[in-house]
């Protein structure tokens, strides 16, 4: 009997545009811009991004507001319909769930997993808590356990431990540098592509 496949997604800049770079060009904030695939310690990261809210007085609605205007990447939605068609997806993503909501809508609702924020009353973000340390590599490692084949695409540091712990990762709109550093996984920057990818594994 044939193994049951399963696919893992990340988000941002894979099916959606980077949610903390359309914050920057909007505030005009350039620090902002920094993502995982520039800073590949996400604590570093969240930390940087929580003080420099509080420095300009930035609130979660502030952020709502800019994601309420981005939508998914040209052909992500009929990429993530075929793909759902043929075999199951979860999208594996270090955003949140305050963050996710209006573009998973866009998307059709796929099944995410992310982490949640801690918000005052006052619309603040106060801090972030994380589902689990490397969510991403611990989730696919718990499909394989499960006995599924797992399939994984990311672009950024903080996904190549999730394409490592797959049975086969691919890179999707990854840029250079990071590709140059991961040369095992072969990269993808067109839909069509990468579903074929998809296919051919399963």
């Amino acid at each position: 009997m044939k193994q049951q496949t399963i696919v893992t997604l990340d988000l941002e800049g894979v099916l959606v545009p980077e949610i903390w770079i359309a914050f920057a060009e909007k505030t005009g904030i350039p620090e902002l811009r920094r993502t995982t695939r520039d800073e590949p310690d996400y604590d570093v990261l969240m930390k940087g991004r929580l003080a420099i809210l509080d420095q300009h007085g930035l609130k979660l609605p502030d952020i709502q507001e800019v994601i309420g205007t981005l939508s998914p990447l040209d052909g992500a939605k009929a990429f993530l319909d075929e793909v759902r068609s043929i075999t199951q997806l979860i999208i594996l993503s270090d955003t949140f769930e305050e963050f996710a909501q209006p573009l998973m809508r866009q998307l059709g609702w796929p099944t995410i997993f992310c982490h949640k924020l801690e918000v005052s009353p006052e619309g603040r973000i106060v801090d972030y808590k994380l589902r689990q340390p490397n969510q991403k590599q611990k989730s696919v490692e718990a499909f394989r356990a499960l006995n599924y084949k797992v399939i994984a695409a990311g672009d950024s540091f903080n996904d190549t431990t999730m394409l490592g712990a797959a049975n086969k990762g691919f890179f999707f709109h990854a840029p250079d540098a990071i590709k140059a550093q991961f040369p095992q996984f072969k990269p993808f920057d067109v839909y069509g592509d990468l579903l074929a990818a998809i296919k051919a594994e399963l």
